[in-house]
């Protein structure tokens, strides 16, 4: 698969890995479970996020923080999920969430673990992290998607996501 595009089915067997949250204390977590996300996202509106890395610098200080702001914008345009995901593992996503002071009622932190997912599109980014992109999934169906073709937020950032909504 060549990334994704508006019309496509969302793939089927898609699972992130994830630690519910329970508490805002950083120095502690819960264990890791696995989303069904194709399963569990098939009847829902979803904003999926993709970054190269928890706690790098421009997704830290640019692509994410928008996202936990926004969170009430999005849900006024009918989104059930917002979800970020990154190469990192359930652990680190936990923690990545906290410090951006979110639970995840509110934005999901999802470890890529291995890329599988971005591998599975064929949005790789630079070394082995997933490339910079944002989808709407809408009932299981490709709504919106796009791949930054250069360094920085554009098209997967915040206002495209929402002014696509």
């Amino acid at each position: 698969m060549s990334g994704l595009k508006a019309g496509d089915q969302f793939p089927a067997d898609v699972t992130f890995k994830y630690v519910p949250w329970t508490t805002d204390d950083v120095k502690v977590c819960g264990i890791p479970t696995t989303l069904a996300a194709s399963k569990d996202w098939a009847d829902k509106k979803v904003v999926l996020v993709s970054v190269p890395g928890a706690f790098t610098p421009t997704c830290s200080a640019n692509h994410v923080p928008p996202f936990a702001a926004g969170v009430k914008e999005l849900r006024a345009k009918g989104v059930d999920v917002i979800a970020i995901i990154a190469p990192n593992d359930a652990y680190v996503m936990s923690a990545w969430g906290k410090v951006n002071g979110v639970r995840d009622d509110d934005v999901l932190f999802l470890g890529d673990t291995e890329t599988q997912f971005a591998k599975q599109i064929g949005w790789i980014g630079a070394g082995d992290r997933n490339a910079r992109f944002a989808a709407i999934i809408d009932q299981g169906v490709v709504k919106y998607a796009a791949k930054e073709e250069a360094p920085g937020v554009t098209v997967s950032g915040f206002d495209a996501v929402l002014g696509a909504l």
